[in-house]
């Protein structure tokens, strides 16, 4: 089944050549189906990029999913057009009455500042506050992910000694839930970010479960709530080349980043990196769509 997206979003036509099954607003409307709603809170500077990145991965299951865009009022983007935020996006004031099967709340370039230094934190708590009653299952990504173990739970982040970059190696710790499904005992995943969960509060809170760890880069995808809050510290979503991208671009703000570990081939920045990831991302977003989402949701919010 397709995923369902603006007719003259640039995403498509990217999706569309990699042979993803995308359907727009016009057909979508003739078929009687009753799609997911699913909603993406988008804080990435880069948002097409990242559009393109989630909906590769949400497209790819047997479930039809309608997908809307949010952005926050609080923040002015400086790498996005206004046009494209104008036609694609709404804000938060516009869909608070509304119910969604499911939210993605993106990672953010934020990471060294406290929470409530963020200048777009207070709509954040409004938005994972609402996310409570009005969505079934929320899947927050990188910083997302910490925002979220911080609103909820009260579990803060640590600055790390340097900056974690690299593809790395995780164990599934708990094979039976049905996030993991289908996963190897063993998987590789994408980091990129200066801080950490603190793992001295984290051990305080019970009702938080690491259901995968990397001796490398720590906790990675944690669960609670039944399912109603999931929380990856990475980035299944990264393209190939995005860990690359990432470096030649601090290269050029002369911030001198180490090599993303585990990722050029010998560690040559001029060769091409192999994606290892792939699959597992794949089988991730699917079993989030079928068994949190789908599964879960009523067939009519009232």
């Amino acid at each position: 089944m397709p995923i369902r997206i603006p007719k003259l979003l640039p995403a498509k036509e990217v999706l569309e050549n990699e042979n993803i099954f995308v359907m727009d607003n016009e057909r979508a409307g003739t078929q009687d189906i009753r799609p997911l709603n699913i909603l993406i809170l988008n804080l990435m500077p880069e948002k097409q990029r990242e559009e393109a990145q989630l909906l590769r991965l949400l497209g790819n299951t047997a479930l039809q999913v309608n997908v809307s865009f949010l952005r926050t009022a609080t923040h002015q983007a400086k790498h996005t057009s206004q046009l494209h935020l104008d036609q694609f996006y709404t804000v938060f004031d516009k869909i608070r009455e509304k119910k969604f099967d499911g939210l993605i709340i993106t990672g953010a370039p934020v990471e060294k500042y406290p929470f409530e230094s963020v200048d777009y934190w207070d709509e954040l708590k409004r938005i994972m506050e609402w996310s409570k009653t009005n969505v079934t299952s929320t899947l927050n990504i990188c910083w997302g992910a910490q925002a979220a173990l911080y609103y909820h739970f009260g579990i803060d982040k640590v600055l790390l000694p340097k900056k974690l970059s690299g593809i790395y190696r995780h164990t599934v710790q708990n094979p039976r839930e049905k996030i993991l499904r289908g996963f190897d005992d063993q998987f590789a995943a994408p980091h990129s970010r200066y801080t950490d969960v603190d793992r001295e509060e984290l051990a305080q809170h019970p009702e938080v479960r690491i259901l995968a760890a990397s001796e490398e880069a720590g906790p990675f995808i944690l669960y609670a709530n039944k399912g109603n809050q999931i929380m990856v510290t990475g980035h299944f979503e990264y393209d190939t080349e995005t860990l690359a991208l990432e470096y030649q671009r601090d290269l050029k703000k002369g911030i001198a980043p180490e090599l993303p570990e585990h990722y050029f081939p010998t560690d040559d920045p001029l060769r091409s990196p192999v994606n290892t990831w792939r699959s597992h991302a794949h089988l991730f977003f699917s079993n989030w769509l079928n068994y949190y989402v789908y599964q879960e949701t009523p067939y009519l919010w009232e």
